[in-house]
């Protein structure tokens, strides 16, 4: 990865940036499945790269205005649940890292594809009962799903970051609202809770140290849009129903997956 950057490729460092902090902000999803799309269009930028600079930006606490936003408007997210969640996104970002080294950027991209259709369809597939449960309510309290559900929600987050640099916020926010039953709104508050901390480091880690290093303009670049485009994000967000909140949802991780399908096939 190269540091030679012209004023075009800054502009577009801040777009990305901002566009993916403000749907990370609205879907409290991390920034990851619109950044490494995005990235991966850069002339000049493979998958490695991509999810490289993806993990990296996000070890910057840019969903914390976006958190601190859903906990005003009633939406926190509980230690407890965030403690563990964590500790099984640690592991998980590690081993994925590691798995992601020894593939091509071809497959990764269609791992990335598979894996955005498999979290469409866990959402599309929720029942009926626990959609309309909690729609247009604040529940006072979080579920309380057991230590070990939380851990193995981190672990499959984790894995799934550092395989292909998204973060991890969409594999929590569909878990836990399809698996655990939490609220739209609480999903996204813990999401966004988890993306604030730096548990991405073991990943990035092993990204830096494959690679020549990292291309820290275009990174700065995307960690100042984060920054803006989450608490932007994240103010619509607290204003919308459950039922938009989900719509919104499903539509974004089609739409990634058929950008990465796009990318990925032309590069056949």
């Amino acid at each position: 990865m190269t540091e030679s950057l012209g004023l075009v490729q800054v502009l577009d460092g801040l777009a990305i940036g901002v566009f993916s902090g403000a749907v990370a902000g609205l879907l409290g999803v991390s920034p990851g499945g619109v950044l490494v799309p995005a990235l991966a269009l850069m002339p000049g930028l493979g998958q490695h790269d991509a999810q490289a600079i993806s993990l990296a930006a996000q070890l910057m606490p840019t969903s914390l205005a976006g958190f601190l936003r859903y906990r005003v408007s009633g939406h926190g997210a509980a230690w407890r649940t965030v403690v563990w969640i964590s500790l099984g996104f640690l592991g998980g970002a590690y081993l994925g890292a590691r798995g992601a080294h020894g593939m091509a950027d071809a497959t990764l991209r269609w791992m990335f594809v598979g894996y955005l259709l498999v979290l469409a369809a866990l959402v599309v597939l929720k029942s009926p009962a626990s959609r309309a449960a909690g729609e247009g309510t604040v529940p006072a309290d979080e579920p309380r799903g057991s230590a070990v559900a939380l851990v193995v929600v981190g672990i499959v987050a984790g894995a799934s970051s550092g395989l292909l640099g998204i973060g991890g916020g969409l594999a929590i926010t569909a878990l836990l609202t399809v698996a655990l039953h939490y609220s739209q709104h609480r999903a996204q508050a813990v999401s966004l809770a988890i993306n604030a901390l730096p548990l991405a480091l073991p990943a990035v880690f092993v990204y830096a140290s494959l690679a020549n290093g990292l291309p820290w303009v275009l990174l700065a670049c995307v960690v100042v849009g984060l920054w803006a485009g989450t608490a932007m994000g994240a103010r619509f967000a607290t204003r919308l129903e459950e039922r938009a909140l989900r719509k919104y949802f499903l539509v974004l991780v089609v739409c990634m997956a058929l950008l990465m399908a796009y990318r990925a096939a032309g590069s056949a």
